[in-house]
């Protein structure tokens, strides 16, 4: 299992509003059944590695479907061998325990 995440913005749209587009690629996550969290500056999708790379190229075209012409797109991927992913903010909580003491 390995983490993904995924921020596209379109360019050239005529406007400075983006939540129409991010709507579009949500509604592809949501049809993947891959486990996703949206958060302000982009999306982390959890799954096998091809499944995010399928998705992603999803969700890229998608927002090509809508008119755009340019779309800026930027990818991270997490593929972590050695031990078993958990879930979508394990890594969040296991830092956010250390800065406690």
């Amino acid at each position: 299992m390995a983490f993904m995440e995924i921020s596209i913005v379109p360019i050239g749209t005529g406007g400075t509003s983006l939540s129409g587009y991010v709507a579009e690629t949500l509604k592809i996550l949501k049809i993947s059944g891959l486990e996703f969290e949206l958060h302000d500056m982009g999306t982390t999708v959890t799954g096998e590695p091809a499944d995010l790379f399928r998705v992603a190229n999803e969700m890229h075209n998608a927002t090509f479907s809508m008119g755009v012409m340019r779309i800026y797109t930027v990818i991270k991927i997490d593929d972590r061998r050695d031990k078993t992913v958990s879930s979508l903010g394990h890594k969040t909580h296991s830092a956010l325990e250390k800065i406690k003491n």
